[in-house]
């Protein structure tokens, strides 16, 4: 047995901010520094710039140096939360500054000679370097917590990006989901009326009309079933099922249903959820023929309006003469469902309008956004 194909919608693992990246941070940011240190000493017209340019090239190259190791401590910190990431990184930044002063005082100062007892220049001497070395490790501190801040920063939104794909995924997975099962519920009901039928078939000694039934309803659901539920299919396909599903009733119902099409040619090759028109057609047959002694014409139109595809459903069955006290009921399981199959795959941007024809019968409008084949 093949092994199960790994889930499109797999957790990924905590992600570090890649090496190219890292390494691009620590280098723009070192060359940042190097460049406006270069552009102070010559505003500032010091002496020997050359000299001073490849002192300063050095201590940069170190930076960079010491801020690639702390890359290499900081890479798994975001997988512990924001404050222990900004506890590390502060602590982190104390050795990194203490090492970026050393070597940036014995590039830009002489050392300091060895003291003697009483000797009150040498100690004043050491005590300005000591500080001058407290203050340049001070704003190494600062340059390695700027760095490491920055780090943090692309690395937190490496992160919310892949959130936002898993979340992306998990949305396209539930609505995948949805108008699975939504489709799904048009075949169970519709088998079960047409088993009715067939059994009313059987039962009344019309074998001919029962095996016709049988094959239609066998290329029925094989042509329903064949594609994904998730995937829209063109509207000639919708039309020639809708055919055969009233090829099916017109066994039970014949010399009784009159199918008229009207699709206009800047629609012929839209693409509509599969089954959209099946519970509207089902109900017309359900709601209108089946109530009716005459001729009833059923009408699938379809056309442009604007940037949107309408379509609709329409019958001319008269009204029920039952009053509504005995008038069967009906749940409306068939609209609901082309109703919530259209959230679920256009959201906002569809809808399903509903109601009696002021001629007489019933007619349904949907409005969707036009999608053709690619």
């Amino acid at each position: 047995m093949p092994a199960p194909s790994p889930s499109p919608i797999a957790d990924d693992p905590a992600p570090p901010v890649g090496t190219a990246a890292a390494i691009g941070s620590i280098v723009a940011f070192w060359a940042f520094y190097c460049a406006v240190a270069t552009l102070r000493a010559a505003l500032l017209n010091f002496d020997g710039q050359y000299d001073l340019l490849l002192r300063r090239l050095v201590v940069t190259a170190v930076s960079m140096a010491i801020s690639a190791a702390m890359w290499r401590a900081l890479r798994r910190v975001t997988r512990h939360g924001p404050a222990r990431a900004v506890a590390i990184v502060a602590l982190l930044s104390v050795p990194a500054a203490l090492a970026y002063a050393i070597v940036n005082q014995r590039m830009f100062l002489p050392a300091v000679g060895t003291l003697q007892v009483g000797d009150d220049g040498a100690a004043a001497k050491a005590i300005g370097t000591i500080a001058a070395h407290a203050d340049v490790a001070v704003n190494g501190y600062f340059f390695f917590a700027a760095w490491a801040a920055l780090y943090l920063a692309l690395a937190y939104a490496a992160q919310g990006r892949v959130a936002e794909r898993r979340a992306a995924r998990f949305a396209a997975a539930a609505q995948s989901a949805e108008l699975r099962a939504l489709r799904y519920q048009v075949n169970p009901h519709f088998l079960f009326n047409t088993l009715n039928s067939l059994s009313a078939l059987v039962m009344t000694g019309k074998p001919d009309e029962a095996e016709r039934m049988i094959l239609n309803l066998s290329t029925f659901f094989r042509s329903s079933l064949a594609g994904d539920p998730a995937t829209d299919a063109p509207l000639a396909d919708e039309i020639a099922l809708q055919r055969l599903y009233l090829a099916i009733e017109t066994v039970r119902f014949p010399a009784r249903i009159l199918l008229i099409e009207d699709i206009a040619d800047p629609v012929a090759d839209a693409l509509v959820p599969g089954l959209i028109l099946q519970p509207l057609v089902e109900n017309a047959v359900k709601h209108g023929v089946s109530r009716s002694r005459g001729l009833v014409t059923i009408a699938i139109r379809a056309w442009a309006q604007d940037d949107m595809l309408a379509l609709s459903v329409t019958d001319d069955a008269p009204a029920d003469p039952r009053p509504d006290d005995v008038a069967p009921s009906t749940t409306g399981i068939g609209l609901r469902n082309v109703a919530d199959r259209l959230a679920a795959r256009f959201g906002a941007r569809a809808l399903c309008r509903a109601g009696p024809s002021p001629g007489g019968g019933f007619a349904v409008t949907i409005l969707m956004p036009l999608v053709r084949e690619e």
